[in-house]
């Protein structure tokens, strides 16, 4: 059974047992949405994802790019590959740098 979890985001077809899925467990989602690249996919059901945003300089009135590197919560239902873009959402800390999970893989 899949849960309305609040974002338009397609739901996975697959069902999975994580107590840490948005759609199968028990976690919520609240806060901010970030959209990136996956940076790298080694460690179990943990990504890390890039995200670049512009930054502006009002000393020099130009705009620079800037990187966060963020760690992410993969669910089992969700197929995860490095170089993917991904939509994660702000959810409760799972671990020491784990605070977001991902909702969805974009094409």
């Amino acid at each position: 059974m899949t849960r309305d979890i609040g974002l338009k985001v397609k739901t996975p077809e697959r069902e999975c047992t994580d107590k840490h899925c948005p759609f199968h467990g028990s976690l919520s989602v609240r806060g901010r949405l970030f959209d990136g690249k996956v940076t790298s996919d080694k460690s179990r059901q943990t990504i890390t994802l890039q995200k670049e945003s512009p930054m502006y300089f009002s000393k020099f009135k130009r705009y620079a790019r800037s990187k966060n590197t963020i760690h992410a919560h993969v669910p089992e239902c969700i197929d995860v590959e490095s170089g993917d873009h991904v939509l994660t959402a702000e959810c409760r800390p799972i671990s020491k740098s784990v605070s977001y999970v991902v909702v969805e893989v974009k094409e």
